[in-house]
This record gives C-alpha cells, sequence and structure tokens, in this order.
C-alpha cells in the first residue's frame, strides 16, 4: 500500500503539481531535487533503511556506474561522426542555458531528484511491498512521470512512456546488481548529460556556447544568409 502510494504521489508530481507551480527551469530543477530529498527524509522516519536505500554500497555502485557509462560516452563520438545523424541532430532545438542545463538541470533537477525518488525510495518500497512485481511497479512509474514532459516537449507520449518505462528496467537492474543508488545514477548522468552536449556539438556549438566552424555551422549560415 504504501509503495502504491508512492507510485501514485510521484506520478502526481511530476505530471500535476510542479506544472501548477509555474516554475521557471531553475525552480523545477529545484523543487525537484528538494522534493526528493523530503520522500527520502519520510523514508528513513519511517524506516526504511540505509542499504534498503542503496546508500551503503557506493564504491560497488562508481564501479558499476562507470562499467555502464563506458557505451553511451563511447557512442555519442560515433553516432556524431554519421554526417546525416549529425545534421539530424543539429536540427532540433537549442537551449540559451545550455551550459546551465548540463552541469545544473540535469544533474539535480533530473538525475538527482529522479534517482533519489526512483531507485532509492520507491524502488525500497516497492520491494518490501512485492518482490516479485516490485521492477514492473517501477517501471510503469517512471514512465507515467514523463507523461507531462513529452507534452510540453512535443513528444510522443506513448513513446516516450514506453522507452522510459524501458529504461526503468536498465537502472533497476543496475542498481539491484551494485546494490547502490549511485550505479543507476551515473548511467543516468552520462545518457542525458552526454546527449545534450552531443546534441549541441551537432549544432555547431561546444559546451561553453563558442561557436565551431563546422560543415552543419557554415549550412546554418548559408541558409540564414549570415555566412
Amino acid at each position: 500500500m504504501v509503495a502504491a502510494a508512492c507510485a501514485v504521489a510521484l506520478v502526481a508530481w511530476n505530471n500535476v503539481v510542479l506544472p501548477r507551480l509555474g516554475l521557471g527551469a531553475r525552480g523545477r530543477a529545484a523543487a525537484n531535487g528538494v522534493a526528493a530529498s523530503g520522500l527520502c527524509a519520510l523514508a528513513v522516519a519511517g524506516g526504511v533503511r540505509a542499504d534498503e536505500l542503496g546508500w551503503r554500497r557506493s564504491a560497488t555502485g562508481l564501479r558499476w556506474g562507470l562499467a555502464a557509462s563506458t557505451l553511451p560516452a563511447l557512442a555519442y563520438p560515433a553516432i556524431l561522426a554519421v554526417p546525416e545523424v549529425r545534421s539530424r541532430m543539429a536540427a532540433g532545438a537549442r537551449r540559451a542555458d545550455h551550459t546551465e542545463w548540463v552541469f545544473v538541470h540535469i544533474p539535480i533537477g533530473t538525475v538527482l531528484a529522479e534517482e533519489l525518488a526512483f531507485r532509492s525510495v520507491l524502488f525500497a518500497l516497492s520491494r518490501r511491498a512485492t518482490p516479485r512485481w516490485a521492477i514492473v511497479v517501477d517501471a510503469v512509474a517512471f514512465g507515467l512521470w514523463h507523461v507531462t514532459p513529452a507534452r510540453h516537449a512535443g513528444d510522443s507520449v506513448p513513446g516516450t512512456v514506453a522507452f522510459t518505462a524501458a529504461a526503468s528496467l536498465l537502472f533497476d537492474a543496475l542498481r539491484a546488481r551494485s546494490g547502490s543508488v549511485l550505479a543507476p545514477a551515473l548511467l543516468h548522468l552520462v545518457v542525458n548529460a552526454g546527449g545534450a552536449v552531443a546534441a549541441e556539438t551537432a549544432a555547431g556549438r561546444t559546451v561553453t556556447g563558442r561557436s565551431e566552424d563546422t560543415s552543419v555551422s557554415r549550412v546554418r549560415r548559408a541558409i540564414d544568409g549570415t555566412g
């Protein structure tokens, strides 16, 4: 019952409560971080142990996280080496606050908040309640967590829910195998931040916003009449 209530509360927070607060990107990142920290405090106060939350085996989590992160870290440069893929990535929307997004919003508002909420608290509660179906509970909740963000981004809601639910299965497996929330958190960070950096690099800019004279940027300038 507690696990189900936690799952419902998480889905409601990201799809109903947070959007109604009307916060900007910084406010949402801060709110998510505070909410996840508060959820952890409630779990500890309710008797959930640190080992259940994945807070004990940090060294093991670091090793597993680094190993799991190797593939996406190597994949992004390979993807950017394919001209067609690079051009498609470059055509996407670009953020004026890219550096802040990579170094603040993603680590705190996304990775820290989601890993504490899902791979610490919900992971522990669902395994207490229903060990057999815990991974399904986690995946469904994590997929539904992304409904409103998908709508705001103009992405396919069913596709986003399915993709993030599948990602939850991977994150949960890594969390269970390592015994530490640090392992899925590192993979989550590399995937999200690496994707943001790759997209911006494809658009012809470095993480600091300095222009690069790539073929993509030259084509953009020619089309815009500025080159």
